[in-house]
């Protein structure tokens, strides 16, 4: 079956059966390596994608649902001004350790910070409530989306 869809920016095709993973479709047949796949459960936000300006987990979706839709992956994240700044603030609040979590953290944080561009702590602990960190404790990264808030102000 043909899938036309846009991902990253670029018109492509996915050529295979709509009932694959779209975590496996993105990480196998279009390099996407950022896209990760941790608990396949839908619980721990490692392969999270924003699917149609919507934060998804990828392990949860069919690659059928990609059909005429807009997907942007982390790999496609990281060419924005956003994402510069959000990168910033992981690294300068030691928010980033083995990094397997990071991807969909950025993705969560963007979306978070697309709908509510000055959150409380409060605001930014729910809006990365999808996505499980084994390593930092989540205070650094609750920081560092604090901090890229009031940094790129008007960005979002």
């Amino acid at each position: 079956m043909s899938i036309p869809f846009t991902l990253n920016g670029k018109s492509v095709t996915y050529e295979g059966s709509a009932t694959d993973r779209l975590v496996d479709m993105l990480r196998n047949d279009f390099a996407c390596p950022g896209v990760k796949i941790g608990c396949n459960e839908g619980e721990c936000g490692a392969c999270s994608i924003i699917l149609d300006g919507a934060l998804v987990n990828a392990c949860m979706v069919a690659a059928g649902r990609a059909y005429g839709t807009e997907i942007v992956t982390i790999e496609g994240y990281r060419e924005t001004a956003r994402f510069a700044i959000l990168d910033r603030c992981f690294a300068e609040t030691g928010a980033v350790q083995c990094g397997f979590c990071t991807p969909g953290m950025i993705l969560a944080a963007e979306c978070m910070l697309r709908k509510n561009p000055s959150p409380t702590e409060g605001e930014i602990r729910e809006g990365l409530s999808g996505n499980m960190c084994r390593c930092t404790g989540y205070n650094a990264i609750v920081n560092a989306v604090a901090r890229a808030a009031k940094e790129g102000e008007g960005l979002w």
